[in-house]
């Protein structure tokens, strides 16, 4: 039953994936991710290549390549058990098997490993994820504008995403982010986006940490007239974010998403929004940079 959801899985995000791979990033990093699995099988150049096979076939992989590209395939399910997106499960794929590749390469023949570690740091400094850029209703702040637009109607509740464009975690985060907001946007609960990578003054007054190690990217904040009332993930006391996976189920259950939208729709109500007109207002402010 399970070989069977996944297969239909699969069917049904295919048309998806063959866009990814139709993109520059995706088509490089699929070509690193089977470079190896090439070289080793290719022929006329396998036959030159070392080898600790006894049978001293070189055209195929040895015992320790085996192990590490089973330990590669143990490290990947491990990380894809928290992905929430397919996006960050082709991403994990991609990632290990460009690391893997490395080692590999480098076991086999120094200056092999030499040149594709070149191409990797080539890869990283010119190649960035493709940025979601579907359907949103969401308000873009800068460092002028968030604390005037969180204060300016305290009947409003702001879920405020603080993230940056280098985070890799932010990238994944803004599918399902666009689409809570496409589910319960109105006009007493707004989405909202701030830079921080961008804004370090915004970062370092609602004391969210850009730091890598500190784990906090992407951090949603809860505010009503411009206080806040919660956030995930939680910090501790040693400023490192507190394990929390960003799915749509845990995002809408943390954050009361459903008796929020029903008590904000009265405040539609009380404006004279029609849903529709409000919504189409929001699609042009969404793609607003300010």
């Amino acid at each position: 039953m399970g070989l069977i959801t996944g297969v239909c899985t699969f069917l049904y995000h295919l048309p998806q994936i063959y866009r990814w791979l139709l993109k520059p990033y995706y088509i490089a990093s699929f070509l690193m991710t089977i470079a190896f699995l090439v070289v080793r099988k290719a022929p006329g150049l396998c036959e030159h290549l070392a080898s600790d096979r006894e049978d001293g076939n070189s055209c195929d992989f040895d015992w320790r390549e085996l192990e590490i590209l089973m330990f590669l395939s143990a490290i990947v399910m491990m990380k894809n058990r928290r992905a929430i997106t397919l996006e960050q499960h082709i991403g994990n794929l991609f990632m290990f098997s460009k690391v893997a590749n490395v080692i590999l390469f480098f076991r086999l023949d120094i200056r092999l490993g030499i040149l594709y570690l070149t191409l990797c740091v080539v890869f990283v400094m010119t190649c960035k994820p493709p940025i979601y850029m579907g359907p949103e209703y969401i308000k873009y702040f800068s460092d002028k504008t968030i604390d005037e637009e969180l204060q300016r109607d305290t009947r409003i509740t702001w879920i405020v995403e603080f993230y940056a464009n280098w985070s890799s975690d932010c990238q994944s985060f803004a599918p399902v982010f666009a689409d809570l907001s496409l589910k319960y946007n109105c006009a007493g609960l707004r989405f909202g986006k701030v830079d921080i990578g961008r804004y370090g003054e915004v970062s370092q007054k609602y004391k969210v940490s850009t730091s890598p190690l500190a784990k906090q990217l992407p951090s949603l904040l809860l505010f009503q007239g411009g206080r806040e009332l919660m956030r995930r993930p939680m910090v501790d006391k040693k400023g490192r974010a507190v394990s929390w996976t960003f799915n749509e189920e845990n995002i809408i259950r943390e954050f009361n998403l459903n008796e929020l939208f029903h008590k904000s729709k009265k405040l539609n109500k009380s404006l004279g929004f029609k849903e529709n007109d409000f919504q189409g207002v929001e699609d042009n402010e969404g793609f607003e940079n300010i």
